[in-house]
């Protein structure tokens, strides 16, 4: 984790990243991600990563934020998934909620706000 960040700033480009998860956490991949999914009783498929894509961006965008707006990322992903249904496509595809669940499976920290009933999660 630290060792691959520090590598990163040492020799930039040196770490293979997943050329399809560009704004991925250096310690993620997807093996994670299907271990987790796994775990949660997911079977992950291309919805699902487009999701995981969605989130890195997302917070890939924000990372100089002090923290992430919650208003900003629901907007930002019901926009994205709105041709597929929106906030209902969402909690189908991410029944632990489409931030928390997604959140755990993109190998990102979830907003505190990720666990309410209103948009992160169920639980």
């Amino acid at each position: 984790m630290a060792e691959d960040l520090m590598q990163e700033v040492l020799n930039p480009g040196a770490i293979q990243r997943d050329p399809e998860f560009p704004h991925a956490p250096f310690d993620w991949s997807r093996e994670d991600a299907e271990r987790v999914a796994s775990k949660e009783g997911l079977e992950l498929t291309s919805e699902h990563w487009e999701l995981i894509r969605a989130l890195q961006e997302f917070f890939h965008r924000h990372k100089d934020s002090p923290r992430i707006n919650m208003r900003e990322l629901h907007d930002a992903l019901e926009e994205h998934f709105h041709a597929a249904g929106g906030r209902k496509y969402l909690y189908e595809l991410m029944p632990g909620g489409p931030v928390a669940q997604g959140c755990r499976l993109a190998g990102l920290e979830p907003p505190p706000e990720a666990s309410s009933q209103g948009f992160g999660s169920v639980s």
